[in-house]
C-alpha cells in the first residue's frame, strides 16, 4: 500500500502534470509545424526553385524489381528531400521556442525589477518617525 501512495504523490506533483501538459501541447505543436512546412512553406520553395518537390527527392541506390510478382524487391533509396523537410521543421520549432523563451525571460526580468514592498514593521516605524518629526 505504501508504494501506491508514494506513486500517487509522485503523479500528483505539479512538475509531473506540467510535463504531461507540455508533452501533449508539444505533440500538437509538432503537427502544426509539420503542416506549415509541408503544405505552406515547401510548395513556395518548390515554386521558387522551379517546381521542385523536396519530399520526392531521393538518391536511388537500388531500383525496385517488380518483374517477378511473387517476389517484389522494394526500392532502396536515400530520401534526402524528406530530410530537408524535417530540417526546416526543426528550424521553425527551434525559432518558435527561442521566441517563447525570450518573451518569458523578458517578463520575468520585469517582475524581478519591481521593488519589493517593505515589511509591515518597517512601514510602521517609518510612520511613527514621520509623526514624531511633525509633532510641534
Amino acid at each position: 500500500m505504501g508504494m501506491l501512495k508514494e506513486f500517487k504523490e509522485f503523479a500528483m506533483r505539479g512538475n509531473v502534470i506540467d510535463l504531461a501538459v507540455g508533452v501533449v501541447i508539444g505533440g500538437a505543436f509538432g503537427k502544426i509545424v509539420t503542416s506549415l512546412v509541408d503544405q505552406i512553406i515547401m510548395p513556395v520553395i518548390g515554386l521558387i526553385t522551379g517546381g521542385i518537390d523536396f519530399s520526392e527527392m531521393k538518391w536511388v541506390l537500388k531500383p525496385a524489381d517488380l518483374s517477378n510478382p511473387a517476389h517484389k524487391v522494394p526500392e532502396v533509396a536515400v530520401q534526402y528531400g524528406a530530410f530537408i523537410n524535417t530540417l526546416i521543421q526543426f528550424i521553425i520549432i527551434a525559432f518558435a521556442i527561442f521566441v517563447v523563451v525570450k518573451i518569458i525571460n523578458k517578463l520575468s526580468r520585469k517582475q524581478a525589477e519591481a521593488p519589493a514592498a517593505p515589511p509591515a514593521d518597517v512601514v510602521l516605524l517609518t510612520e511613527i518617525r514621520d509623526l514624531l518629526k511633525n509633532k510641534p
